[in-house]
């Protein structure tokens, strides 16, 4: 067995004496050796925290996946209602075209200042700078 000699100080010493008797090695030397064949061994191969990253990426893949699908289905949810209001409901005629559109854009507007205040975060944000264009 090859020999090394470190320098150690009196507190890193003592802790090292501690953890050997509370761990159950037979020398300080013991744990030492232990110590460095486990740090030598993380190093060469996929470690713990590695694992545990590539596991978290793998979430986080699948729930933005699962965002996309919700998404989309929200979207095509949407655009369904849009046809068939447009196909369902008449056009006004004549001089009552100006006050249904007049009408039209301020329950529009009504509708988007709803939907922005039951939203939090991020999402209310994006709302909120939507409501500005319609105002603006």
């Amino acid at each position: 067995m090859a020999r090394r000699t470190i320098r150690l100080t009196t507190e890193t010493d003592e802790r090292i004496l501690l953890a050997a008797k509370m761990r159950g090695y037979s020398t300080p030397s013991a744990l030492i050796r232990a110590a460095i064949e486990k740090e030598l061994q993380g190093r060469d191969g996929s470690t713990d925290a590695e694992e545990r990253i590539a596991a978290s990426f793998d979430q986080v893949r699948r729930e933005i996946l699962r965002l996309i699908r919700t998404q989309q289905a929200l979207f095509a949810f949407v655009d369904s209602l849009a046809k068939v209001l447009l196909t369902c409901l008449p056009e006004p005629g004549g001089e009552a075209t100006e006050a249904a559109v007049a009408k039209a854009r301020a329950r529009h507007a009504r509708l988007l200042k709803a939907a922005g205040q039951a939203m939090l975060g991020d999402s209310r944000l994006a709302i909120e700078d939507l409501i500005g264009r319609v105002e603006g």
